[in-house]
């Protein structure tokens, strides 16, 4: 007698971290991982990916003219993503942000729903206020939700009363929680997490899109100098990426230049900091370069610098691996999760110019080859991640309807209110 197929399990994506047509490179590793747990079959998903309501889509305005300008409704990579508005307040955004992000998002949920999409679980990305709004989802349609933590969620948040306590409202209940690394685990459950419903699933890299290219044709792709030392700083141009410390260090650094990829509020302060500190003819600043061209610049440099104050699980440092490029990093938990040999790269002393310079040196004196290098890589694939997605909601399925049934939101103190910090436009955050 022939088997018959399992359908599917229909998962919706909810988070603010995700691309759209109008800012391609935002959120770009929740969608890719999306993207590979599709690949591997059995999943069939849909996006809600809110975004936060602003009156006017002129230029004057960048990212917040950029989120205004996002569809409605849109199809990326074959997956329907809906883009519903949540409204931001001044000075008490960050409050109110998840019960705003359910309430923005509960028509569009329902609809979905109505129209033949009667998902089977809520995969949410971003404990706090992503997170904590698919609670609420998951309590008004019955729906188990699964939260992945990714980085300043619960590396930074936590630090606000009020956020600490949604987290952990969230948390319990959550039909599990993943973190792309143990060191966001162990958070979790210094906040009074379930070890039990905790789960390490890393990101991965793509292996055919990031892959070495020869150096000196990737630097005359780009326009770079053909010789010399060039060191590579992919990130926001945001204080917590690190690239200030980059350019510093450059200084000290004979023969060598720097490129750095991203764009972001710090440009100016960046280019005058070069300019001061006498090395602005060696700093190149790319802007922002689609996922297509980052394996040229990977391939281009000697090394990849990561100089950032907080982590979950960097992205940059696998893709530089698989394209052939050792990388040094800051000591940070989830780096530490990545650089675990000399063959993937250096760990610097700590955060400052000097130690970038003690660790550049350090991988010069021993430098391992390109060979080497994208074998490491080679073992992060995505097989493993996606395979650990898919078994992880089978469970949670299967004990759907088990759990703690979800209680009423905690009020909010005016306390905390006062002591949240005002929002600005959304950045890219870590992953």
């Amino acid at each position: 007698m022939p088997s018959i197929a399992k359908p599917p399990i229909r998962t919706l994506l909810f988070s603010t971290l995700y691309p759209s047509s109008a800012r391609p490179g935002h959120g770009l590793f929740v969608a890719t991982r999306l993207r590979h747990l599709l690949a591997e079959g059995g999943v069939e998903a849909r996006v809600v990916a809110p975004v936060p309501w602003f009156p006017s889509r002129h230029p004057r305005f960048g990212e917040w003219a950029r989120m205004a300008a996002t569809p409605r409704r849109e199809v990326l990579d074959g997956v329907e993503v809906h883009h519903p508005r949540y409204p931001l307040p001044p000075r008490v955004g960050m409050t109110v942000a998840p019960l705003a992000l359910a309430l923005g998002a509960r028509v569009t949920v329902a609809r979905l729903i109505r129209d033949g999409f009667d998902f089977d679980l809520i995969d949410a990305h971003y404990y706090y206020p992503d997170g904590v709004a698919a609670a609420l989802l998951g309590a008004w349609f019955g729906k188990p939700f699964i939260v992945t933590a990714r980085g300043s969620d619960l590396n930074l948040l936590p630090q606000y009363a009020l956020p600490r306590r949604m987290i952990r409202w969230a948390e319990r209940r959550a039909a599990a929680s993943i973190g792309v690394s143990r060191a966001l685990v162990e958070v979790l459950a210094q906040l009074g997490g379930d070890p039990r419903r905790m789960h390490v699933l890393r990101n991965g890299v793509d292996l055919e899109r990031f892959r070495p290219l020869e150096r000196l044709e990737a630097r005359s792709h780009l326009g770079l100098p053909p010789a010399g030392r060039l060191l590579l700083s992919v990130g926001n141009l945001v204080e917590l990426k690190g690239h200030a410390i980059a350019i510093e260090a450059l200084a000290r650094l004979g023969d060598t230049h720097l490129a750095i990829v991203g764009q972001g509020p710090d440009e100016s302060r960046l280019r005058r900091l070069a300019v001061e500190c006498g090395v602005a003819d060696r700093v190149r600043f790319a802007g922002y370069q689609p996922q297509s061209q980052l394996p040229w610049w990977y391939s281009a440099a000697d090394a990849l610098v990561l100089c950032s104050s907080r982590e979950g699980w960097a992205n940059v440092l696998l893709e530089a691996l698989a394209c052939g490029t050792p990388v040094v990093a800051t000591p940070l938990p989830g780096n530490r999760e990545v650089i675990q040999s000399r063959t993937a790269g250096v760990l610097m002393a700590q955060r400052s110019a000097p130690a970038l310079c003690d660790a550049v040196a350090a991988l010069e004196a021993d430098r391992p080859s390109r060979e080497a290098v994208r074998r490491y890589a080679e073992a992060f694939g995505w097989e493993e991640t996606s395979r650990g997605q898919l078994d992880l909601f089978r469970e949670c399925l299967a004990r759907a309807g088990r759990g703690p049934a979800p209680a009423p939101i905690p009020a909010r103190a005016r306390a905390d209110q006062a002591a949240m910090p005002r929002p600005s436009p959304p950045t890219p955050r870590e992953h």
